[in-house]
């Protein structure tokens, strides 16, 4: 027999018409109301803009079976999937051992938040979004609304909110991401054979299983606000991350609501937020714009974010991953930066709450990278084309199925206008085997670029290099020395342009 003596009690039953009208006083109040003509006014954060760049974590439950990915429990509800077999032959009939029997061993006993943040920070993340609810209906946050919480089983600690009073002493800015919206229909595969979905002890967890044809009900769209509502109050993030399926039309006047509250919220508190989406959730301008796994062709008007893993074969840990190499993601990052966008980068951590080796050594170089080369990316401006080379990255999402290398002739365009100067910046991720490289871009043929060049210099290196400027591009000579293993930035300083005196200066001046 399984033991099932840490199977917390049901809470209490509760009407949510006192939590309902608390959430329409805050809307209210204002200075937002729940339309999207209000919404539109909306700015996105300043610190957004400028941070660049920040992790994302994926753990929870699906961590322990640490088979297939982030979706395991869906799929092992599912015939015909592996890992539907793959979990009858290891532990059992669905009916015997089910999804739920995985909490008590994510235990997260090597859990050390502070170490976590510490890492973090030494790989140049401004933010850190931790998944707080997944598809699977497992908070990792304190929650009075489900027994299905962290605090109450497994780990028995709030180790979504210990990770972000870390964060918020190491300097970052603490989000949080929902994907509560999915577990409408996510386990209902489990519906369909002998499986503890079935029994009714179980329902507040893998219910309501519906079919993913039909709409949620209002119960679960006011469920779905209020668990919101409830970590926006409790743990006040500076930034919403939400995942797909909340487009669906009968969560747009809940979308309206939430926005309006939480911005609301975030003025009382006297900070700028941020909401983030997929497809077309939000009306354009009510918040930002997320491509998951994905990319923009050019230069976007307005900032827009990618997230996506060290992995491409999954959002969580699991023994077998594929992992990207640490030139794809550098170039990953330059990309979107160039484009003026933020990479959210994702890695999945163990269920006793250790960190994979490779994934840390992987943000550990990134680290070292933005530490030499950071100032060609945090704070930057967009140029007036994103860079140049042989690489064509496509526009879309879930396009980082194979691998995406830059070569020594590709770099990515950043710029920054300051009391110092307008500065142009040239980065790569890769060393040529010449002595020389030449920014095409810069030519005076092309005439992209009337200003008068002054000088060049590379991050990390102290003094000016050698350089030419012709009709062919900006002819750089590389310094024997390398600051930095995966390539290089360039900084491009130009002419100081005295502004034009005004007419009446000169004609008013006495004789």
């Amino acid at each position: 027999m399984i033991d099932r003596s840490w199977i917390p009690p049901r809470v209490s039953p509760r009407s949510d018409s006192a939590d309902l009208a608390a959430v329409e006083a805050v809307i209210e109040a204002g200075p937002f109301t729940d339309t999207w003509e209000s919404l539109e006014t909306y700015r996105p954060a300043r610190w957004f803009g400028e941070a660049k760049f920040g992790i994302f974590l994926h753990w929870g439950i699906y961590s322990v079976p640490a088979f297939s990915g982030e979706w395991y429990s869906r799929e092992m509800y599912r015939s015909g999937t592996k890992a539907f077999d793959h979990h009858r032959t290891t532990y059992g009939p669905q009916s015997e051992f089910g999804y739920k029997d995985f909490i008590p061993h994510f235990t997260m006993e090597d859990y050390d938040p502070d170490g976590w943040a510490a890492l973090f920070r030494r790989a140049g993340a401004q933010y850190v979004v931790p998944v707080a609810e997944h598809h699977d209906g497992y908070a990792l946050y304190r929650s009075d609304r489900t027994r299905w919480d962290a605090t109450k089983a497994g780990p028995k600690r709030d180790v979504f909110g210990d990770l972000g009073v870390s964060v918020v002493d190491q300097s970052m800015v603490f989000g949080a991401s929902s994907h509560r919206a999915e577990h409408w229909f996510f386990m209902n595969g489990g519906m369909k054979f002998d499986s503890d979905v079935r029994d009714p002890e179980f329902s507040d967890f893998y219910g309501p299983a519906q079919r993913e044809e039909t709409s949620p009900s209002k119960a679960y769209l006011d469920d779905w606000l209020l668990r919101t509502v409830e970590i926006i109050d409790r743990y006040q993030p500076e930034m919403l991350f939400f995942d797909w399926w909340i487009e669906k039309p009968a969560f747009q006047p809940y979308l309206r609501r939430l926005a309006a509250y939480y911005y609301n919220r975030a003025a009382e508190w006297g900070r700028e937020v941020v909401i983030t989406y997929k497809w077309g959730a939000f009306a354009e301008g009510s918040a930002v714009y997320d491509i998951e796994r994905g990319a923009v062709k050019t230069v976007q008007p307005f900032v827009w974010q990618n997230d996506t893993s060290v992995s491409r074969t999954s959002w969580c840990w699991t023994a077998d991953h594929e992992y990207k190499s640490i030139p794809e993601l550098l170039g990953e990052l330059l990309d979107v930066v160039s484009k003026n966008g933020n990479l959210l980068l994702n890695i999945g951590p163990k269920p006793d709450g250790t960190i994979a080796g490779p994934e840390v050594r992987m943000l550990e170089a990134i680290g070292s990278w933005l530490s030499v080369n950071g100032e060609a990316i945090y704070g930057t401006v967009p140029y007036v084309i994103p860079g140049e080379g042989p690489l064509q990255v496509e526009g879309g999402s879930f396009i980082d199925g194979a691998p995406s290398l830059f070569s020594a002739d590709d770099f990515r365009f950043t710029a920054r206008h300051d009391v110092t100067g307008s500065h142009l910046y040239a980065s790569t991720v890769t060393w040529p085997d010449a002595d020389e490289i030449v920014i095409t871009a810069l030519g005076t043929r092309l005439q992209l670029e009337p200003r008068t060049v002054a000088d060049v210099q590379m991050l990390g290196v102290k003094g000016s290099l050698d350089w030419r400027r012709d009709l062919d591009g900006l002819v750089v000579t590389l310094p024997t020395t390398r600051p930095q293993e995966y390539g290089y930035a360039l900084k491009i300083f130009f002419e100081q342009e005295s502004a034009p005196r005004r007419p009446w200066v000169t004609a008013w001046a006495p004789e």
